[in-house]
């Protein structure tokens, strides 16, 4: 990354800056001229290249005669009816010389167009300071943007540095190794709880693990629910209900006194039924936080308490003591840089790369959001 470039050869604080420029000189140029004596001038073009287009097909050679002279009339009215001080009123009475012939060919209205090129200035002006205040607008949206990156980018960089300031040879596996033995436990418990017990002993442990929002089961659908928990049928395991599901009706009704209600609740929440594995009772690696893994390992306790067996509980309260019996904040920023830091980033941390870029961001967004404050 350029420290000063966002795309490509682009500055956003420059371009931010320019458009603001741009912006006050065109406001200057209106202001010059008058804006309400500009918005005149705009107003008789428009009904003076109005005439031109209207008339031309009529006014010219030996067509209509009528709409030759009230084409005539009616430029000239517009003209005499312009204020004397009107910024390019010269240029709407040369046109009206040009007009002012007995006959009127093809080229006498584009003459009288070129001669209302000055008016033509004067209204460019108005566009000009709308087109800029535009780009003005889009400059800052491009400097906010880019100062979202940056901070996205600057934050990436200082994690980056932190985690290269880590001590790749501490004893990880002070941490590993307790993680690991809980997760392997709670996986096994939850295989078997899960294919020996009740489908409706299951849900209990699921309903149960919502007042802990750091250890719960998503939620089953309700009309799967209704039916574990009210029709015969959810005495049986959960794998015993899945083979029910595939079933052909007739076999299906010597197993349950309800087949059609099994296959619209159960069949169909198939892929909820299989996919219900004790993934939110595990432990990431690296672990959170200290204070989030005390508190998730406390809900742990809770949930793993109803379904699995004392060594199991035992393992998630081992996990609730475990940042008061080791140096947990360093090993866990161990963890995280030998798991997140590949080879280049480590080369470029030991180069001083990532340092040098980090100070090149940080002077970006300083310009940046001085920019945004001007």
């Amino acid at each position: 990354m350029k420290g000063a470039e966002a795309d490509g050869d682009t500055d956003p604080a420059a371009a931010l800056r320019a458009a603001r420029s741009d912006v006050a000189d065109a406001r200057a140029a209106v202001e010059d001229h008058g804006e309400e004596r500009l918005q005149a001038v705009r107003t008789a073009y428009r009904e003076a290249t109005d005439l031109l287009d209207r008339y031309e097909g009529r006014a010219t050679g030996t067509g209509d005669f009528a709409a030759f002279v009230e084409f005539q009339e009616a430029f000239v009215e517009l003209v005499e009816g312009l204020d004397d001080d009107l910024p390019a009123r010269d240029a709407f009475e040369a046109a009206n010389d040009i007009l002012d012939q007995r006959r009127l060919g093809e080229d006498d209205f584009e003459r009288a167009r070129e001669a209302l090129d000055p008016a033509a200035d004067r209204v460019a002006l108005l566009s000009e300071r709308a087109a800029a205040e535009e780009r003005r607008e889009a400059a800052r949206r491009d400097a906010r943007q880019r100062l979202r990156d940056l901070t996205d980018r600057i934050e990436y960089l200082e994690r980056l540095r932190r985690l290269g300031e880590a001590d790749l040879d501490a004893p990880v596996e002070r941490l590993r190794d307790p993680v690991e033995s809980y997760n392997e436990a709670v996986e096994a418990a939850w295989t078997t709880f899960k294919r020996e017990a009740s489908a409706r002993e299951v849900f209990r442990v699921v309903e149960a693990s919502e007042a802990y929002p750091l250890a719960a089961f998503r939620r089953p659908p309700p009309e799967l629910r209704e039916y574990v928990t009210t029709y015969a049928a959810g005495e049986e395991s959960i794998p015993t209900l899945l083979t029910y599901a595939d079933y052909s009706s007739s076999k299906l009704s010597h197993y349950v006194d309800d087949p059609a209600a099994l296959r619209t609740r159960v069949a169909t929440h198939r892929t909820y039924l299989e996919r219900l594995d004790a993934d939110p009772l595990t432990v990431d690696w690296p672990p959170p936080a200290a204070g989030t893994l005390r508190h998730r390992a406390g809900e742990l306790v809770s949930v793993t308490a109803r379904f699995a067996p004392d060594d199991v509980v035992a393992a998630a309260r081992r996990l609730r003591t475990l940042p008061d019996e080791v140096a947990y904040g360093r090993l866990r920023e161990t963890a995280m840089a030998r798991d997140e830091l590949d080879d280049t980033e480590r080369e470029r941390l030991a180069e001083g790369a990532v340092e040098s870029e980090l100070e090149e961001a940080r002077a970006e967004r300083e310009r940046l959001e001085a920019a945004l404050d001007g």
